[in-house]
């Protein structure tokens, strides 16, 4: 062999040993340099409400926050069946057995046993024998899940297999977290995921203060500020699971750094793609058991290093049922079937539910109402649960919509306080800190006005009328309402301050049902219109 070729092949040599050493350095078992990438996906659902059945979906509101919400307005692809918790147990197993246990997370945000007549009936036991079979790994509590009270509450988070939680909720007695533990640490392999639950803030505000005697509510923000440091040493990946509503948890993210995820409840919303505020990524996944979220997180060397998001919309003509799960949904309902199943009339159009301007339904109640006490306008709490009536309208249809047993109410107002818990109703839409946002628009019949949300607050209602005749201030007006408003919920604190104030012991849901089961066919309402909202 040549010199020149000795030599070539020496270099050549030299130049593949030093690649493999290289070679080696980069990929070999015992660098420090191996990106170590580990997937695990957090599925997760919201505000369920009590909605274990299927519904129908309508182009319009077939949720009542799908129709009209002023941040993320959501509507459906599609008329058809879609939900159920049978359903929802489909979805779930095939995502568990398609990717492991390992790499599942299960997590509920709360609202989700009540507003529903079977709940009522079980008081709320349905909602968790059915979560029990999916094994969720935490459930955060919603302001509705204190509607059957405190101890209620109690006794059905021991019959959960999974924790309820809530670091902003306080026990009054021992100044801790109710249920103690402000979070929670999940191991997935090598990993700790930190799960940091915070409730609704003004709870006190959307329901009947008994229930919730014995409980300090603050701000999820503050309880992110106590907990988070201590948090970080713990784990690797920390996800809040919060019940304060999209545009609080924005602030959330704005203002404190270290929050990897947020999964979202309370407003109802599809965040698709996913909200991404400095280094957080916020999603949530509409309600009433018809979508199931899946984010799965990218992490790399045990940090966040992205996300993927998926939801599953339960169509019917796509999912199948999970016979475990709709043998024991048949099982639960059997003792109360003909209650739940009962015909009380039927409509050819759609009648929903709007939350944040004027709603159909709610228009159909508040004139039933009016009519009945002879009064000369009547109001309601606008509330975001509740799906659209088409067809065959049943008992539960009605519950879905009035869960609540709160009694009517007559009383006299004069203008001016009429027309302050009007404006009251355009702050809580529009408040100047969106942390005091509580409520949707007033539902009312028989009072015309306009709200223009762009104006400052206190000047934002206009052409108030009653009977057609300008809203005089001084005068007084006959007005029906329920227990709930008389108590100030959503702050409206005028109703307290009326006169010739009578209870009755006429429960709103039970006086519904009644006049409704008279009614051959319900009609979309005519006296739609009465209120227009400028935003």
């Amino acid at each position: 062999m040549s010199g020149l070729k000795l030599s070539v092949l020496l270099v050549i040599s030299c130049i593949l040993l030093a690649g493999c050493k290289s070679a080696k350095n980069i990929v070999g078992t015992n660098s420090n340099n191996i990106d170590k990438v580990k997937k695990v996906s957090v599925l997760h659902t919201n505000d369920m409400h009590g909605s274990y059945m299927p519904f129908t979906t309508t182009l319009d509101n077939a949720t009542a926050q799908t129709g009209d919400s002023i941040d993320n307005l959501m509507r459906f692809e599609k008329e058809g069946k879609i939900g159920g918790m049978a359903w929802m147990a489909t979805a779930i197993k095939s995502i568990r057995k398609e990717k492991g246990n390992d790499h599942i997370i299960l997590l509920d945000g709360g609202d989700t046993f009540s507003d529903d007549q079977l709940g009522n009936l079980t008081k709320g036991e349905a909602m968790i024998l059915m979560m029990n079979k999916l094994n969720y790994d935490l459930m955060v509590l919603g302001n509705h899940d204190f509607d059957y009270s405190l101890e209620r509450t109690r006794e059905l988070e021991t019959m959960a297999n999974f924790p309820m939680r809530a670091a902003n909720i306080i026990d009054q007695e021992t100044g801790s977290p109710i249920f103690q533990d402000p979070y929670i640490i999940l191991e997935r392999g090598d990993l700790k995921i930190g799960l940091l639950p915070i409730g609704y803030r003004n709870t006190p505000l959307t329901g009947n203060s008994k229930n919730i005697k014995g409980l300090k509510f603050i701000k999820g923000i503050e309880a992110v500020d106590k907990y988070l440091p201590e948090l970080k040493t713990k784990a690797d990946i920390i996800v809040l699971l919060s019940h304060e509503g999209m545009a609080v948890d924005k602030i959330i993210a704005e203002k404190i750094n270290g929050i990897d995820l947020i999964i979202g409840a309370h407003s109802h919303d599809v965040i698709e793609p996913p909200i991404k505020i400095n280094q957080t990524y916020v999603v949530q996944a509409l309600s009433d058991a018809a979508v199931l979220g899946e984010t799965e997180m990218i992490i790399t060397n045990k940090k966040l290093s992205g996300i993927k998001t998926r939801y599953h919309y339960l169509w019917h003509d796509t999912y199948t049922a999970d016979e475990e799960q709709q043998k024991l949904v048949k099982e639960l309902r059997k003792p109360f079937v003909s209650q739940l199943e009962e015909k009380i009339t039927q409509t050819d159009t759609i009648i929903g539910r709007q939350y944040k301007s004027e709603s159909p339904f709610d228009k159909v109640v508040t004139t039933l109402m009016k009519d009945n006490f002879k009064t000369d306008a009547a109001f309601l709490p606008g509330v975001g649960y509740g799906i659209s009536l088409k067809g065959t309208i049943t008992s539960e249809d009605i519950y879905k919509l009035l869960p609540h047993p709160a009694k009517i109410v007559t009383l006299e107002m004069t203008g001016d306080q009429i027309r302050k818990t009007l404006e009251q109703t355009a702050t809580n839409l529009k408040p100047e800190n969106k942390l005091d946002i509580v409520g949707g628009l007033i539902q009312s019949s028989g009072i015309h006005y306009h709200v223009d949300l762009s104006r400052p607050i206190g000047k934002r209602i206009s052409d108030i009328k009653i009977n057609n005749e300008s809203l005089v201030d001084s005068k007084l007006y006959k007005i029906a309402t329920h227990s709930g408003m008389l108590n100030g919920i959503h702050n409206y604190a005028e109703f307290s301050k009326g006169t010739n104030i009578e209870k009755t012991d006429i429960i709103l849901t039970e006086f519904i049902l009644e006049k409704l089961r008279k009614v051959a066919e319900l009609d979309f309402p005519e006296n739609m219109g009465e209120i227009t909202v400028t935003k």
